[in-house]
């Protein structure tokens, strides 16, 4: 068996939101492997939390952030209970969100949220791209992945994390669901820029 230390155990158990056992049993199946124990929690962890989708939450902070005296946002990022929503890691997740606003400018919090007229032209216009020749199964497939494309830079959950690229601002929502054990999501934002008015 690989030589396994109570520290990887506990670091293991901080980043990935499991408890002790389940993270010294990911550490021996990994045989040691600190990055592969890890990525399989995360995994695990991520499972969890897409069931934990459909809970409610009526508790949360709203969080603001000002860049420079010339930009605003104000976020409602709410969870389950109000013991979470005191923790630090959830009052992070709210101020890194409030700067996602700030920087990235989304117009709304997720697809649900864009207007019906918006997505029926955003269709209209996938749909002249194609060539005709896709097979008849694929074509809304395609046509789906076209629409959200149009507007991932746009939608909040869709947009790149601004302080790491490779993940969606859902993915880091989805982190902190695996890790609180709680239901969280966005329910409103709002975002100022000084001398511009919608």
């Amino acid at each position: 068996m690989a030589n396994i230390s109570i520290e990887d155990i506990k670091k293991l158990k901080e980043l990935s939101g499991v408890g002790l056992t389940d993270a010294k049993q990911a550490l021996v199946e990994a045989k040691g492997d600190f990055d592969k124990a890890l990525a399989a929690m995360r995994k695990k962890g991520l499972t969890k939390a897409e069931k934990r989708g459909d809970r409610e939450t009526r508790e949360g902070v709203i969080a603001s952030y000002i860049h420079g005296d010339r930009i605003g946002a104000i976020v409602e990022v709410n969870c389950e209970t109000s013991f979470v929503a005191k923790t630090d890691e959830f009052k992070d997740l709210a101020h890194k969100l409030a700067m996602q606003v700030a920087s990235m400018n989304p117009q709304w919090v997720s697809e649900e949220d864009i207007p019906a007229a918006k997505m029926k032209e955003a269709k209209k216009e996938a749909e002249a791209t194609l060539s005709g020749k896709e097979p008849a199964d694929k074509k809304k497939q395609i046509v789906a992945a076209k629409v959200s494309k149009a507007f991932a830079d746009r939608v909040l959950m869709s947009q790149p994390y601004i302080f790491d690229d490779k993940k969606t601002v859902a993915d880091l929502i989805k982190e902190t669901i695996a890790k609180t054990g709680e239901n969280i999501n966005v329910k409103q934002f709002k975002r100022i820029e000084l001398g511009v008015t919608e």
